[in-house]
């Protein structure tokens, strides 16, 4: 077990379109329950002294003025759809601020995958305004690798048929936009203090993420202190009523949540 002290902010734990849609109508949109409106999903995770972001999604800037945050050591990035790393270009205000390229670090698909989406930062003749990235292969999953003196696992997930990363940092672990855990990415998980888990909705079923109850099973199947569900839906109703309906180590996560731990 790590015997350091953590600070996980939950900086969004919406779906790709976030809650409420653009258009929504349904009950779950309209409630005034800040709990319910969400952002796309994001974690910000302070631990060693260091600062560090899994995935960063279209609503990054505001979610860091609403932290008040303003540094990042380095960013872990899951996968490459929009909604979890179409923020980076935001970063360029850290560059500046701190005098310092970002350290990304993702599997080799999704390093590539943000050279096609920002080609920009990568021209030959630099011009000022430009967003300024070192970037990381993450070549052998499942082996532990040392980042700024951090020791971070990537676990191998399935999101759909596409492979992805989770990752864990100490006693967390964080596993979004999931549909399948393999065994060998189980036994990685062991002696977690906090999970995150990604449930979609209640029903029905999805191809590429977890709904509600198989997320309560994986979670059980890991038996961490506490977990934590993220990347939800309108569809997964109101906070207050699916939180009452959770075992009592089992959460709803929500924009804005802080654990310490």
């Amino acid at each position: 077990m790590e015997d350091s002290n953590y600070k996980i902010t939950f900086l969004g734990t919406g779906t790709s379109q976030g809650v409420p849609i653009i258009g929504a109508k349904d009950p779950v949109s309209l409630s005034s329950d800040p709990r319910d409106k969400r952002l796309r999903s994001s974690v910000y995770i302070e631990y060693k002294e260091k600062k560090i972001l899994i995935d960063c999604g279209p609503d990054f800037r505001t979610q860091m003025l609403r932290e008040n945050l303003d540094d990042i050591d380095f960013i872990l990035l899951t996968h490459e759809h929009t909604d979890h790393i179409i923020g980076l270009d935001d970063v360029r205000p850290i560059n500046y601020l701190h005098n310092k390229d970002m350290p990304i670090y993702a599997l080799p698909r999704v390093i590539n995958a943000v050279k096609d989406r920002f080609p920009y930062a990568f021209i030959p003749h630099e011009y000022p305004g430009l967003p300024k990235y070192e970037l990381h292969n993450i070549e052998n999953t499942e082996e532990e690798i040392n980042i700024d003196k951090v020791k971070i696992i990537p676990l191998p997930i399935f999101h759909g048929k596409l492979p992805i990363l989770g990752y864990r940092v100490g006693d967390f672990a964080y596993l979004t936009d999931v549909r399948e855990v393999p065994e060998t990415t189980k036994e990685l998980l062991t002696g977690l203090k906090v999970v995150v888990i990604g449930a979609l909705r209640k029903k029905p079923l999805h191809h590429s993420h977890l709904v509600l109850s198989q997320a309560i099973e994986l979670a059980e199947e890991l038996a961490a202190e506490q977990t934590y569900f993220t990347h939800i839906s309108y569809e997964m109703g109101f906070y207050k009523e699916v939180q009452e309906e959770l075992p009592p180590t089992m959460h709803l996560a929500y924009d804005g949540l802080k654990l310490k731990f």
